[in-house]
């Protein structure tokens, strides 16, 4: 089946671009309404413990994700022993779990507060030890929505701890858990309405990954084969377990080294110091494996120790507490690509059941030297367990997980509220990371170029386009740096008889596949993109006399070349390219080419046209909103009113199709729709974000020519489908490397990001920029 592909010297490299300009695009303000206000009662920073990480990253995320949709504010657990200063802006009240006064107190806060939608309790047995009861009356005082998040789900329970947790439940509209199996004790175990649970997995951050061997040099450990583990140190990880296995693991592999990233608990350092350090120090004299571990006896900051797992060969997660129901160590370790090894809690046999690691038992070292052993021989296991992991933790990324918590939300709260999703600014990281002196590269590996992938005429002439839009707002150099590299490569493709080649290897050769697919999709955005150029680009200013003069020939030099071509698609592109040539040149003979492109489009449409079907094919396949599009392009250029009028007819007729209940799913390259078929049974998956900014950027037109159509917000939702308003409610660009995942599927997210992708996510980006 086709798609936009038959097949799916750096630049020097820019920063996050800080936009200068305000967005063109939207929805009118409605009367404003306060923000509602969640609270989060949970540790928090300064504090140093795993629930205070976790909730300063949800916080994070709900804020960067959504744009004032939510007030997240904290409400500090601590208690009388262990005192902390807390950022007034974050924190707003401190429950003090050991003084039944201040349950009171903060519930009176809370209740008094007409802008508090939602109080959400990060909960662990531990934090309220003792004080349960005091806890239980604290919810019952509280008048607003409760939802509790459950951290760990005890199987087996006592009569008490069972009521307890009935009891919390009981106050509780919406409980939270991590796993599967924890929603499954909650279930079976404890009698808990399963329409009361949601799954949240414990978020992960996203990775730029990196080369291991860079790394490994760049931590003094090149040459050595690493496994790793992280997190505060205490008994209950049961690093012991690790150390003795290490002498036998050291007769196979001598350049083992064991990396232990983590200081003693807090808490637990609180009590007794470093003697559970020291305890592992003198193990390790008393094994005399000293040349095989190393300790970074620190709190690790989050750049960091993403790249210490970056480096590990493999992951080794220990624990002595079989009931452990979830570990954000563990969560982080699957998504930076770690083979991981673990003891079997509860959260590694859910994640690791399909492949993407190996389980071991409890304390049983001699079992851990076996596996680690045999693992650390077999490459292509660890490279099949890296992938199987990263596509399994990319649905769990915290921008993932402030989308499911968003959507809890919103139906806890008892009012009408909708999420507003916050635009990124405008990152060309990416794109500028996939561009060689030659020009743009066809695919990457995840987010690593792949130069074998070669190059080809349509990414570059979409990348055109995306650096013209770009330095129309800019007049950044560094873009025309960019725009002058992708020209060369389109001028360079093209051949003797006036047309393109598409496809060019690593080494600057075209290959075969150019002699075996239709190239006139191809040749009709290179037109698109040189006569965007010629419009935006100003001679001898922007770019030299030659190149420009260059440019000129070569759209010249086609045109006459376009009258025999015959697919939509490309007459399409070629229209808006001319369109966009001829609003510097204003020929005549440009605007008769344009007037007779058109009619062949209409002649499509005359001829397919039915009272039900108002399309120019039997069909919609791909790229299909450039069509009517470039109608209304035609119309501009020629004034001819019947090309505007079927330009909106069908483009209706389109936007009928692909938008359903305020969500944009545009057609598959899975499964087309046929005329006569019913476009309800098609399932979800095989989308491409080439379709949804083609979508973008045609609606972007239609609202400026119809403006109390709608359209402008089709675009707003067709938008959000990058930043997770999709059928998987998860993000498709990615923030973090500033480039876009390949497709959204059926049950998962391609997490490669190609240049299509990319490129395609920054020209829908970018249509909310005026200048």
């Amino acid at each position: 089946m086709r798609t936009e592909k038959d097949i799916k010297s750096k630049v020097i490299a820019m920063p996050l671009q800080k936009s200068k300009v305000r967005s063109k695009i939207s929805i009118p303000n409605k009367k404003s309404t306060p923000i509602p206000k969640i609270v989060l009662i949970a540790t928090y920073p300064p504090r140093e413990c795993g629930i205070a990480t976790y909730t300063y990253d949800l916080k994070t995320a709900l804020d960067n994700q959504f744009d004032n949709c939510f007030d997240v504010r904290i409400g500090a657990i601590e208690n009388s022993t262990d005192r902390h200063h807390y950022n007034s802006e974050e924190v707003d009240f401190v429950l003090t779990t050991d003084d039944v006064s201040s349950y009171k107190s903060v519930a009176n806060t809370i209740n008094s507060d007409e802008n508090i939608e939602i109080v959400m309790i990060q909960h662990e047995f531990g934090l309220f030890k003792n004080n349960e009861d005091s806890l239980l009356a604290f919810l019952e005082a509280i008048t607003k929505p409760i939802i509790i998040a459950f951290h760990t789900v005890l199987p087996h329970p006592n009569q008490g701890l069972e009521k307890n947790v009935k009891d919390l439940v009981a106050l509780a509209e919406t409980v939270t858990v991590m796993t599967k199996s924890s929603a499954e004790l909650l279930k079976n175990t404890y009698g808990v309405d399963e329409n009361k649970i949601k799954i949240v997995s414990h978020g992960t951050h996203l990775v730029k990954h990196q080369d291991k061997a860079i790394l490994k040099e760049k931590y003094n450990v090149l040459g050595r084969k690493v496994i790793a583990t992280f997190g505060f140190l205490g008994p209950g990880k049961s690093i012991e377990t690790t150390l003795k296995a290490l002498p036998e693991i050291s007769k196979e592999h001598p350049e083992i080294l064991f990396l232990i990233v983590g200081k003693t608990h807090p808490t637990l350092f609180k009590e007794q110091g470093n003697a559970y350090m020291e305890g592992l120090q003198a193990l390790v004299d008393e094994l005399k494996i000293g040349d095989h571990v190393q300790f970074v006896n620190k709190f690790v900051p989050l750049p960091e120790l993403l790249e210490y797992l970056q480096l590990a060969d493999c992951y080794v997660f220990t624990s002595k507490d079989p009931n452990q129901a979830v570990s954000g160590t563990f969560s982080y370790a699957v998504s930076c690509g770690c083979p991981i090894l673990s003891t079997p809690i509860p959260h590694a046999m859910e994640v690791l059941r399909d492949g993407e690691g190996l389980l071991f038992d409890f304390g049983n070292s001699k079992q851990l030297a076996e596996k680690l052993n045999g693992l650390l021989k077999d490459e292509e296991l660890m490279y099949n367990m890296k992938m199987k992991g990263l596509h399994t933790s990319s649905s769990t990324s915290w921008e993932n997980a402030a989308i499911s918590h968003g959507h809890i939300f919103c139906e806890t709260i008892r009012k009408p509220v909708s999420l507003k999703y916050k635009k990124p600014k405008i990152n060309l990281e990416h794109l500028v990371a996939m561009t060689t002196h030659v020009g743009i590269i066809q695919f990457s590996k995840i987010n690593t170029p792949d130069l074998d992938s070669g190059y080809t005429l349509d990414d570059n002439a979409r990348a055109l386009i995306t650096v013209c839009e770009n330095y129309r707002f800019t007049k950044n150099p560094e873009h025309l740096k960019l725009a002058r590299t992708y020209i060369n490569f389109i001028l360079k493709c093209q051949r003797d008889n006036c047309l393109f080649l598409n496809y060019v290897d690593k080494d600057k050769k075209f290959t075969k596949q150019n002699n075996e697919v239709n190239l006139e999709d191809s040749n009709g955005r290179a037109i698109w993109a040189l006569g965007y150029a010629y419009n935006c680009l100003e001679e001898s200013i922007d770019i030299d006399t030659t190149l420009f003069q260059n440019i000129r020939w070569s759209i010249n030099y086609f045109s006459l070349e376009l009258l025999r071509f015959n697919s939509p698609r490309a007459l399409a592109f070629a229209i808006k390219g001319l369109h966009f040539f001829n609003k510097k040149e204003n020929n005549p003979t440009i605007t008769e080419i344009i007037n007779k492109e058109a009619q062949k489009l209409m002649e499509l449409y005359q001829y397919n046209c039915e009272k039900d079907w108002k399309w120019f094919e039997p069909y919609l396949t791909y790229g299909n909103s450039v069509l009517p599009e470039a109608l209304l392009y035609a119309w501009k250029s020629t004034g001819e009113i019947r090309f505007k009028e079927v330009a909106k007819e069908s483009f209706d007729f389109l936007l009928s199709k692909i938008f359903i209940n305020n969500y944009i799913r545009v057609i598959s390259n899975q499964n087309w729709l046929l005329k006569g078929t019913d476009d309800n049974n098609t399932k979800p998956g095989g989308e491409q974000p080439i379709d949804v900014a083609y979508t973008i950027l045609a609606l972007k037109q239609f609202h400026a020519e119809f403006p109390l159509e709608g359209y402008d917000e089709k675009i707003e939702i067709a938008f959000n489908w990058f930043l997770g308003h999709n059928h998987l409610k998860q993000i498709i660009y990615n923030p973090c490397t500033g480039g876009c995942h390949d497709g959204l599927e059926e049950f998962n997210v391609n997490l490669n990001q190609g240049a299509e992708s990319t490129i395609s996510y920054l020209l829908a980006r970018l249509a909310f920029e005026e200048v």
